[in-house]
């Protein structure tokens, strides 16, 4: 009995470690999201850092319009992120976790 707690506690170790080093990875994978009419371009990484913004000439002259296409442009990204973020994560946190009957979280 001790045998496998002991096992299923090293597995559970080895999968934190391979979750802390899939975050640091993340930290170099860029999305790239832009407006419909790509006048903002926006990269973000997979851990949802913004690394640039390139915004259009034509949107500097029209605050509002500008305000409105950070708020739409930014949340696309963040989701795109969010979305690839979660994926990994639960990727490797489902192949590191223990067979426990009764425990089926990532289904």
């Amino acid at each position: 009995m001790f045998g496998d707690l002991m096992g299923m506690m090293g597995k559970i170790k080895e999968t934190q470690k391979k979750v802390e080093e899939t975050k640091v990875r993340l930290n170099s994978v860029l999305i790239d999201e832009a407006s419909a009419d790509n006048k903002l371009k926006i990269t973000i990484t997979a851990n949802r850092t913004i690394k640039d913004i390139s915004i259009d000439e034509a949107l500097l002259e029209d605050k509002e319009a500008l305000e409105d296409y950070l708020v739409l442009t930014l949340n696309k990204a963040i989701e795109r992120a969010s979305q690839v973020h979660e994926t990994e994560i639960g990727a490797v946190a489902k192949d590191g976790m223990p067979n426990i009957p009764g425990m089926d979280m990532f289904k």
